[in-house]
């Protein structure tokens, strides 16, 4: 079991109830990173709904951010609100020392009977291999002792600390112990690159997510994901990040949509 596996681990305490802990190393700032925190959601609705039906796998989830969660132990209570033949819906509350943090609502699946026709009008970004991208974009955040990002797109803005304008982020993520991907940990990759809003107003933004949505469409093959992440609207600082994500065999396996608010210093 990798080290994301064993700290997004929860155990059910009653029925509809989960609880499981959020640990050092994931956060931003003091703040623990919003995508690892649902995925501790996700898992716990995994768990939940494997229990009665094979839909163990995130379709589309969907996190409103209500307020910052703390390291420790955090409480998720899942309700089951439709199960089909092919998805059950659901929705999940975290809480921490009873304060109500989180509000997630899904659709659960099994990926792997998906089927259906295909189209895409965007192929898979073109970027050099991982292991010949550089490592930029935050280093020194505790977060990056958790994963290994590596950007081929917008990273000049970490070189010349000036903003590059393009409001672009790609390249890869991988778990930092070498963890093979799995759908859960789409959730936390999801929002894992930089907010593309610091390659239009700089460094020293901060960029408070304040809805994040999670769009799943297949189980990814071992090895690095590919991403790339922008913004096309910035509105009296509010922005949108939309996100792609392909596994090794360049196969889409996730997209994302995040609201965020952009605060500069005064």
């Amino acid at each position: 079991m990798g080290q994301f596996a064993r700290e997004t681990a929860v155990e059910k305490v009653s029925e509809g109830r989960w609880r499981g802990a959020l640990f050092e190393g994931w956060r931003i700032g003091a703040v623990p990173n919003g995508g690892y925190v649902l995925a501790l959601a996700g898992r716990a609705l995994s768990e939940a709904l494997s229990e009665g039906s094979a839909h163990g796998d995130p379709l589309a989830v969907n996190a409103f951010y209500l307020a910052p969660t703390t390291l420790g132990p955090i409480d998720c209570t899942v309700e089951v609100l439709r199960q089909g033949g092919s998805t059950t819906h659901a929705s999940a509350r975290l809480y921490q020392q009873g304060e109500l943090k989180v509000v997630v609502t899904a659709a659960y699946t099994d990926l792997t009977r998906l089927s259906g026709p295909n189209w895409q009008q965007t192929p898979a970004p073109d970027y050099p291999a991982f292991a010949d991208c550089p490592v930029r974009g935050g280093p020194k955040l505790e977060f990056r002792q958790r994963i290994d990002l590596r950007l081929a797109e917008g990273g000049d803005v970490f070189l010349n600390q000036q903003p590059g304008g393009g409001g672009v982020f790609g390249g890869w993520v991988a778990h930092a112990d070498g963890a093979d991907p799995d759908p859960i940990g789409l959730l936390m990759f999801a929002d894992a690159f930089p907010p593309p809003a610091l390659d239009l107003v700089g460094l020293m933004g901060w960029v408070p997510t304040v809805e994040l949505t999670v769009q799943l469409r297949a189980r990814p093959a071992p090895g690095p994901i590919k991403a790339r992440l922008r913004s096309r609207y910035l509105t009296e600082g509010v922005i949108e990040e939309d996100g792609e994500y392909w596994d090794s065999s360049d196969r889409l396996v996730a997209l994302s949509r995040q609201t965020a608010k952009v605060r500069l210093p005064k």
